[in-house]
């Protein structure tokens, strides 16, 4: 059995850590109440203009003169891996991590693949396995609509130039405190989705077809990344609530088993002097 003076600090450790723990709880989850507000409230307008880029996907012909629908040979492949700044997360960045090399080894194998990533927790450990385009830890600082719509011009710009081929999304989909959803989306070229539905939409093109694809399609794609960094971000305060809670559990639960230890250890240290004591009297007595 451990000696008190070692028990003492091994509860003094525990409880230390227990207090982090239930801090980190705490401030995630004042954090999560306003990622998951604002994740919330601009998922509506985010799904409606997906749908109807997707009823307008059926039209993008040749004729409609978008860039960003342009079916290439895929060569070379461009990974957004969102991913968080910070760990004691549980499982929110190892996810998106195992995501990622999966579809380079699966879906990529024998491709040129590279990555962006936005965090710094998947950068640090894909750059071991593929070669890194760019990092931006820095888009939690501010994660506003106008960050997100400069990198998702970079990566239009880079569509369009010719330098990836295709350019996909990996991020946590936001479902509750307790649940985030491994997300894997094509971001360009756009997904042509022709269903009977679309089909049948007639749709009245003022000024003209031309002019509203093209501005359409940009900004859709812009929402699409933001709401993913919204959807990652209110992910990771989840997580990282439901992981420091169940740590501050397991953290009581050892504190309780090491006292309980201590008190044993201590009664069995004070029941020795006692007999020590009473030996030391008889022998003088005798």
């Amino acid at each position: 059995m451990a000696n008190l003076k070692e028990l003492r600090n091994r509860i003094t450790s525990v409880s230390s850590t227990m207090q982090i723990t239930s801090a980190m709880k705490m401030v995630s989850a004042a954090k999560l109440s306003k990622a998951q507000d604002a994740i919330t409230a601009m998922r509506p307008y985010s799904e409606k203009l997906t749908q109807l880029l997707q009823d307008l996907s059926a039209t993008l012909d040749e004729d409609s003169g978008s860039k960003f629908s342009e079916e290439r040979e895929v060569k070379k492949v461009l990974i957004v891996a969102i991913s968080s700044n910070k760990g004691l997360a549980g499982a929110f960045n190892t996810n998106i991590i195992k995501k990622a090399k999966l579809k380079i080894l699966e879906q990529y194998a024998g491709k040129e693949v590279e990555i962006y990533g936005l965090g710094k927790k998947a950068n640090d450990i894909l750059k071991k396995t593929s070669p890194i385009y760019k990092t931006d830890n820095k888009i939690y600082d501010d994660l506003s609509f106008e960050n997100a719509s400069d990198i998702a011009e970079e990566l239009m710009q880079l569509f369009l130039d010719g330098k990836y081929d295709r350019i996909d999304l990996i991020y946590n989909q936001f479902k509750n405190a307790g649940t985030q959803i491994v997300m894997d989306e094509q971001l360009l070229p756009i997904e042509k989705f022709e269903t009977e539905e679309n089909k049948q939409l007639d749709y009245i093109f003022e000024p003209d077809k031309l002019q509203i694809v093209k501005e359409l399609i940009p900004k859709s794609l812009k929402m699409q990344l933001f709401k993913a960094l919204r959807d990652s971000f209110a992910s990771e305060h989840g997580a990282r609530m439901t992981a420091m809670h169940k740590a501050t559990d397991n953290a009581q639960e050892l504190r309780d088993d090491l006292k309980l230890s201590y008190n044993k250890a201590r009664q069995a240290s004070i029941t020795n002097e006692i007999l020590e004591i009473v030996g030391g009297a008889e022998a003088l007595n005798g």
